[in-house]
């Protein structure tokens, strides 16, 4: 029998729940966006009404308004953006116990074992896309498959509040003629490399043979081939096995431009302290430690490296950040901005398995500084104990990234 699986997406999701907190919102260009005078007027999320005006994510408010003037634009909420995703998933689990997070607007589902109770899979689909609508005041689009990667495909489809089928019989109609990077996984790194194999679409991974794939890509050309020819058979985590979001992370456009490692590391000290201490409190640890830096020519380059083990521990953290920002930088142009970010995320409790090449003692240690620290910042504020290093230019240290909590959208693909 195969497996029903749904991918669950909620459309312009910060945008929609404003929309939703104020009707007076609907129907008009709404945009979710950074503090332009704090030099992050970056647009985070759009209303579908400002897409028609071709407002895209991750360009400034200016250059949005030059597109659309009427653009109303506000501030993020993330704890009411957190409160509408547990809504949601609340909908979620009255038909199912195994709901997968992707984020907080992203979910799969698998309902193979509801369909005596609610009908198939394309009717469970109508019956949650039109409770959320009903009793939220949001939209979701819905994807319907036999697997993940291809529910995925299905919510990207149609957007916004539709249900797209994809099953064994129509999948190389509807698939494989989109472009390849539509494929999860598929960034734009790995698309320069498929692009330069003669490579465009999902049907033309497909029918490449896995050998090349593998060659040119290592083992994401192989799993890519897999996911393309529907052979995805990556289960759907139980609720509570998994993270409720993917990635935490913080940037910030710096007061003034950065000039040397030390500016860097004071910067770079205050991310990590922030991710490391908002990981901590939902219980989360990372394997994954990413970097974004923009110079003050607006280039700008991210760079990943995955750990030896789970850590939240903010020392690994920044000494990671550190190493990879001193692998990859010149210093040809100053410093604009610089981001911090951790993914694969697992939940601390469910267990992780010891480094034979780590001091696991000196670990220990050290998650215990962290939680002494934690602690005096909870009870006398973020300031009351930081390295020395911070002293050196509070003009730089002197921000609270954890209390301002700029929300920035996650890729869904990676390179």
């Amino acid at each position: 029998m195969s497996r029903i699986i749904l991918h669950s997406d909620c459309n312009c999701f910060y945008a929609s729940v404003e929309c939703a907190l104020n009707p007076a919102l609907k129907g008009k260009p709404v945009a979710v966006s950074g503090n332009p005078e704090k030099r992050h007027g970056i647009i985070l999320t759009k209303s579908e009404e400002a897409k028609k005006f071709g407002v895209k994510t991750g360009e400034t408010i200016w250059q949005a308004k030059k597109k659309c003037p009427q653009l109303i634009t506000l501030p993020p909420n993330f704890s009411k953006y957190v409160e509408y995703s547990k809504r949601v998933k609340e909908i979620y689990y009255k038909y199912t116990d195994m709901v997968e997070s992707f984020g907080l607007d992203e979910a799969w589902l698998d309902v193979t074992g509801s369909t005596k109770l609610f009908g198939n899979g394309y009717e469970i689909a109508q019956q949650i896309r039109n409770r959320i609508k009903k009793e939220l005041d949001i939209t979701v689009s819905i994807g319907v498959s036999y697997n993940k990667i291809f529910a995925k495909l299905g919510s990207d489809y149609k957007k916004p509040d539709a249900v797209t089928l994809i099953n064994k019989s129509n999948y190389k109609h509807l698939v494989w003629s989109l472009p390849a990077e539509d494929l999860l996984y598929v960034g734009s790194a790995t698309k320069k490399k498929l692009n330069s194999l003669g490579i465009f679409t999902i049907g033309q991974i497909a029918n490449t043979p896995a050998d090349i794939l593998k060659k040119n890509l290592g083992k994401w050309g192989q799993m890519l081939h897999s996911f393309a020819n529907g052979n995805d058979t990556s289960t759907v985590a139980l609720y509570g096995e998994t993270s409720p979001v993917k990635s935490i992370g913080n940037s910030t456009t710096s007061p003034r431009d950065l000039k040397d490692i030390t500016d860097v590391k004071i910067i770079m000290g205050v991310l990590a302290d922030s991710v490391a201490r908002r990981m901590r409190e939902q219980g989360l640890s990372c394997m994954l430690v990413s970097i974004t830096v923009r110079d003050s020519k607006l280039y700008s380059f991210t760079r990943q490296k995955k750990l030896l083990s789970y850590t939240d521990i903010t020392s690994e953290i920044l000494n990671t950040a550190l190493a990879l920002f001193k692998e990859n930088y010149n210093w040809k142009n100053p410093i604009r901005s610089l981001g911090l970010s951790v993914n694969e995320l697992t939940c601390k409790d469910s267990g992780t398995q010891l480094s034979l090449f780590e001091d696991n003692k000196k670990r220990l240690r050290q998650e215990s500084l962290d939680k002494t620290t934690d602690a005096l910042k909870n009870r006398f504020g973020n300031f009351i104990i930081n390295p020395a290093v911070m002293l050196k230019d509070t003009t730089l240290s002197g921000f609270n990234p954890k209390a301002d909590h700029t929300i920035h959208p996650v890729a869904l693909k990676i390179g």
